[in-house]
Formats: structure tokens, C-alpha cells, sequence
């Protein structure tokens, strides 16, 4: 009867530590988890910029071909509008993930860490997540149906096979859902704890 006590506490104590190393274990997980799909987002704004690049060459060259040499290109002033897309397309995930997209909130800017936190969490659950997924999933019918069709420009001279260009805006949105569960584990992360309660936490791009 006298050892009941030591083995009571000692399995209270095992069970306790137990616990604070699976939350702990929990916590990391979604940290990391975090900034893999933070990674993810900032490489596709990499590419958006190395495609901004690509357009600003493509005008240029298009301009000289035009007023030097007279020479029009239907197939390179479409290119510069799939360009153009493309480069948008691409950078709303990363903009999601760096916090430079537009908010409309009036009462954001004044409500405290974890009020933003709240927002931007029950934000993306209820209104990006459907919408981003809603457009995926109509978005991938509209590509496949672009490829068996074999869609190309109504143009003479115009780019062949549109379904490429139809295809980033199904895997544009598919980003944006993936960048908005990364904003959603970063709301639970400052709900959490893990990060300082400073103002900008939440919307500090990961390295």
C-alpha cells in the first residue's frame, strides 16, 4: 500500500511529460509543415518573376519587330497575354504567403495578433478554400476539354495548343489552396503560441 503513491505520481508525471512531448512533437509538425508549403509559394513567385522578365523581352522585341522592320507577330502578341496571365496567376499564391494581397478589412489593421490570427484563419476556411477549390475543380474540366478539342488561336499565325495556357489557371488555384492552408497553420501557430505576439507576425513571409 505504500508504494501506491510513488507509482501513482511517477505515472502522472511519465503521462504528463508524455503529453508536452506530443504537443510539442504536434507543434513542430505544423511548423514545418508551414514552411514547406511557404517555400513552395515563394518558388512560384520566383518563377513569376523570371516570367516578368521574359515578358518585358518579348514587348521589347515585338515593338523593334514592328516599328524597325514593319514585321508583325500575331503569335507574340498572344504570347505576351499568356505571359501576362501566367505571371498573376502564379504570383497570387505567393502573395497569399507573403501577405501583399489586398485586404479589404477596415477593423484588421487595429485588431490585436491574435484577432488577425482568428480572421485569417476562419477567413481562409470558409471563403478561400471553397472558392479556390470550386475553381480547380471546374478549372480542370475547362483544360481537358481545351486539349481534346486541340484549341489553338482563331488567328492566322496564332499560338497552337491553348490548353496549356487554360491548365495554369486549375493549377493556380490548386496553389492558392495550398497557400491558404499554410496560412491557416500559421493563424493555429500564432493561436498557439509559437510565434511572438508581435504586430506583423502573421504577416511576415517564411524564409
Amino acid at each position: 500500500m505504500a508504494l501506491i503513491g510513488p507509482l501513482f505520481s511517477a505515472c502522472v508525471l511519465y503521462n504528463t511529460a508524455h503529453f508536452f512531448r506530443i504537443a510539442a512533437d504536434t507543434t513542430m509538425s505544423l511548423v514545418r509543415l508551414e514552411q514547406l508549403i511557404a517555400t513552395y509559394s515563394i518558388w512560384l513567385g520566383r518563377i513569376a518573376a523570371a516570367l516578368f522578365l521574359a515578358l518585358l523581352l518579348n514587348v521589347f522585341i515585338d515593338v523593334i519587330m514592328r516599328y524597325l522592320f514593319n514585321d508583325v507577330s500575331i503569335g507574340m502578341q498572344e504570347l505576351e497575354w499568356h505571359l501576362y496571365a501566367t505571371i498573376f496567376l502564379l504570383g497570387v499564391p505567393f502573395a497569399l504567403t507573403a501577405g501583399g494581397h489586398v485586404r479589404v478589412d477596415l477593423f484588421y489593421e487595429r485588431a490585436s495578433v491574435r484577432r488577425r490570427a482568428w480572421i485569417n484563419l476562419i477567413g481562409t476556411l470558409v471563403l478561400l478554400l471553397p472558392f479556390a477549390l470550386l475553381v480547380f475543380w471546374y478549372g480542370v474540366g475547362f483544360a481537358w476539354d481545351a486539349y481534346q478539342l486541340g484549341e489553338g488561336s482563331g488567328d492566322p499565325g496564332g499560338l497552337p495548343y491553348r490548353w496549356i495556357i487554360k491548365s495554369v489557371i486549375p493549377f493556380s488555384f490548386l496553389s492558392i489552396a495550398i497557400a491558404g492552408i499554410g496560412l491557416a497553420l500559421r493563424s493555429i501557430n500564432i493561436l498557439r503560441g509559437v510565434y511572438d505576439n508581435t504586430p506583423d507576425t502573421e504577416d511576415q513571409p517564411l524564409s
